[in-house]
């Protein structure tokens, strides 16, 4: 962001207002955090703000300073809306497109608020009055960190926003692995522990409390795993009638794509998950190097993400969306094996 639209943004900021913050649908750590860090922020100001989550999330998020505020749209169509209509300012946190919030797409498209985007991911739309965007970001929490820092504000970071964005950029960079984590990230996160956040209590948090049923889901995931060595390529299915018979919960397949893309010599993983109340297979997309599954989504998924992580979605039956998924691949041979080489 250029210096004249930060110091727009602290003019509509120095009086109260009505804010609306919103996340994706299906909202991670990133997405979660972002959103309530950015919540506690503009309570400060005494503004009347409040994050609208599209739809629920999972219970290991449910800590985050601020869950008993959060409002979910599928939950209360009605409460939403009128929050949405009254907006003086609608911030959108972590995604660039309205569809990527499902049913909320049309009030938000409508809304006569002033929109402020703030995101990591590729390709935004051009919706928003002020737009900070950066592909290369870890995280939405950090930008978040950014935004308020260019604010002049960072010293009004307390433990709940540091916590909120703590959470945000230590699962978005798979605890500080991924590629996109730089010097830069870990300056920030060294600011937010100094500032409160609890890097140890954040961790147990969110992944030291699997369900047994989790854990049975995951082996079963395991079992289902497949490897296509020649195309340096796995794959995991879990169909609605495995989810069921472990009682799956939202959240419980969060990291499973993972563990294909941890395997020797592996490029690229993938994920299809089969999801009967929406008629949809759900699809996540992990990669190494400089295989794009951002655009091997966007092709043939009707998705998208970051180079390294995607997601996408199919329309079709679990097997025939596998069936595509095998079909397509060979066409990206050339490009898996010069990745490979290239590691």
């Amino acid at each position: 962001m250029i210096e004249t639209q930060i110091n727009e943004i602290k003019e509509l900021l120095s009086t109260p207002q009505n804010i609306v913050i919103v996340p994706h649908k299906n909202p991670d750590g990133d997405a979660m955090g972002s959103t309530l860090g950015l919540y506690h922020y503009l309570k400060k100001y005494n503004h009347d703000a409040t994050v609208v989550a599209p739809n629920d999330y999972p219970d290991f998020l449910k800590w985050l300073p601020g869950d008993d505020t959060v409002k979910v749209y599928e939950s209360d169509i009605e409460t939403c809306d009128a929050l949405i209509t009254k907006a003086d300012l609608l911030f959108t946190l972590d995604f660039n497109a309205f569809h990527r919030t499902g049913e909320m797409a049309s009030i938000l498209e409508n809304s006569e608020a002033i929109k402020i985007m703030i995101d990591h991911h590729q390709q935004p739309d051009d919706y928003a009055t002020y737009t900070y965007s950066d592909v290369s970001m870890s995280s939405t929490c950090e930008m978040v960190y950014n935004f308020i820092e260019m604010l002049n504000d960072t010293d009004k970071i307390d433990t709940d926003i540091a916590s909120c964005l703590y959470t945000g950029i230590m699962t978005d960079t798979g605890s500080f692995r991924f590629p996109s984590t730089t010097s830069r990230t870990h300056e920030v996160v060294s600011q937010l522990m100094r500032k409160g956040a609890s890097n140890a209590q954040i961790h147990n948090n969110v992944f030291d409390t699997n369900s047994y049923s989790r854990l049975q889901l995951l082996g079963r995931a395991m079992q289902n795993l497949k490897v296509i060595p020649e195309l340096q390529t796995t794959y995991i299915t879990l169909s609605q009638e495995e989810l069921d018979q472990f009682n799956f919960k939202k959240g419980d397949t969060e990291g499973f794509v993972n563990y294909g893309l941890s395997l020797k010599g592996i490029i690229f993983a993938a994920i299809f998950i089969e999801n009967k109340q929406d008629n949809i297979i759900k699809i996540s997309l992990r990669s190494k190097g400089s295989f794009s599954v951002n655009q091997f989504s966007r092709t043939h998924f009707n998705g998208g993400g970051h180079d390294n992580a995607a997601g996408g979605r199919s329309e079709t039956s679990l097997e025939e969306t596998v069936e595509k998924f095998i079909s397509i691949l060979p066409q990206y041979k050339d490009e898996l094996s010069a990745t490979q080489k290239g590691q």
